[in-house]
């Protein structure tokens, strides 16, 4: 019978001195306006990284410390900037790939903030602003608990270490698969630790053990050459709007479950979830029921969803009496884990092409696709994490799967098919992930970086 590790008292002191510190740090980040779309200022990422590679060096456990690009494949197009920071294996030690990324959601509509998207602002024990959670709080997770580290072990400390800061997750991550295979001697870890996900509630911590995989598209209905008179013409011939809401309603049922053969669901129990916990999570109001069938959590984790996220029309303040000839919707699908998103693009291509109402013309292009993944929890790992995170948070974590994606997971597996990926986070259901108001709660950072600080150290006293 195998004892439990003992719990670092030390390294959960030095947690609690640099929690200021952090937070500090944090709220510095959250300034920064980083964002890899190209209408936004990109001098901002390159700002964003450069503050990062100085907390980086500053934590003194790196021997070197460099802010890459990588090609985007297909156009000789360089991605954003990414810090890469690593410390070489002594010992026989393992070594830790930490990732996170310093790019955040565009804020959209400033007006439905309370306070501005860049201003970090604390109210009722949460950090608002963008990227406070995703996914700055996962980098001043890393930095944190390396510092934790570095003020107990000093220069005694074996562990390898690889910090991958990314500067594109929020556009697709479009030159990590290169970034991998530029530096993949650098990089090559035996456990990578991504903190991008989130926990079961602000005060129990999860191990996210699978996601739903994506299928992202746009399709253009066309139904004629030119644009006519709704008066003159209408009631004999189709317009495009016309066309695309019969065809997109032919995705769903009754209940609002995906209707495309060919689609996956994943055979998997999940823990009890009701649905005054989804409306109170998610602002769902009362006259307003959930859509899908099984239970809640199943539709979330388990099974596919098709969501329409956006739309080329005309604007309601231009509209005239026109038919339209052509419209554009994108198209976004969550994959069930364990189905291939490409065979599943295809699924829904097919349905589509099958029923495409009066003849309409339909062309499909950005084409974006993402596997999901299950993770191994019979790891050495995987245990590791879930008895930090006991010990860090005061309860016993809970296996979450996550109805998000996060594609980039199926680089990793196959550049560094030998290593452990624990997928872990801060958020937490009331984070508000990439919507107006995002926050962070701060016990639940607290939790996260005595959580990765213990694990760290416990990892230093493995040996492979």
């Amino acid at each position: 019978m195998t004892s439990e590790p003992s719990v670092d008292q030390s390294l959960l002191d030095a947690v609690e001195g640099g929690l200021p510190a952090a937070l500090a740090d944090l709220g510095r980040l959250v300034r920064i306006p980083g964002i890899a779309w190209p209408a936004f200022d990109q001098e901002q990422l390159r700002l964003s990284a450069r503050a990062i590679a100085k907390l980086a060096e500053d934590t003194g456990v790196f021997d070197e410390v460099r802010i890459l690009t990588a090609e985007i494949p297909g156009g000789g197009e360089q991605g954003q900037p990414a810090i890469l920071a690593t410390r070489a294996a002594r010992n026989g030690r393992p070594t830790v790939m930490l990732y996170a990324h310093h790019d955040v959601q565009p804020p959209g509509d400033d007006t439905l903030w309370e306070t501005p998207p860049f201003e970090p602002t604390v109210r009722d024990g949460r950090l608002y602003g963008r990227g406070a959670a995703d996914d700055k709080a996962g980098v001043m997770a890393h930095i944190a608990s390396l510092r934790a580290l570095h003020e107990v072990r000093g220069d005694d400390l074996d562990l390898g270490l690889v910090l991958f800061i990314e500067g594109e997750e929020e556009f697709g991550s479009r030159s990590f698969a290169r970034f991998l295979a530029d530096n993949a001697d650098a990089m090559r870890s035996d456990v990578i630790v991504v903190a991008d996900s989130g926990n079961w509630d602000s005060e129990t911590p999860a191990v996210t053990v699978s996601l739903r995989g994506n299928a992202k598209f746009h399709l253009t209905v066309r139904t004629l050459e030119h644009a006519s008179h709704s008066g003159m013409f209408g009631g004999a011939v189709p317009d495009a709007m016309l066309a695309t809401i019969r065809l997109l309603s032919t995705l769903w049922d009754e209940q609002g479950a995906v209707a495309v053969d060919g689609l996956d669901t994943r055979d998997a129990a999940t823990p009890d979830y009701t649905e005054a916990t989804l409306r109170d999570e998610v602002g769902l109001p009362q006259g307003v029921q959930p859509i899908g069938d099984g239970t809640i959590l199943s539709r979330i984790w388990n099974k596919p969803s098709i969501t329409v996220t956006g739309i080329d029309f005309t604007s309601v303040e231009a509209a005239s009496n026109t038919l339209s000839p052509e419209v554009t919707v994108v198209v976004s699908a969550r994959v069930a884990p364990g189905q291939d998103a490409a065979d599943a693009y295809a699924a829904i291509e097919r349905h589509l092409r099958a029923r495409a109402p009066f003849g309409a013309e339909l062309s499909f292009s950005e084409v974006d696709l993402g596997d999901g993944f299950l993770v191994d929890t019979a790891g050495w790992a995987v245990a590791e994490a879930r008895e930090a995170l006991r010990d860090g948070y005061g309860k016993d974590p809970v296996d979450l799967g996550v109805g998000g994606s996060i594609p980039f997971i199926s680089d990793l597996v196959r550049e560094f098919p030998g290593a452990q990926i624990l997928v872990t986070g801060v958020e937490d259901p009331h984070s508000r992930a990439h919507s107006p108001n995002e926050s962070l709660h701060l016990e639940t950072f607290r939790g996260a970086v005595r959580s990765e600080a213990l694990l760290l150290g416990r990892l230093s006293e493995r040996s492979l």
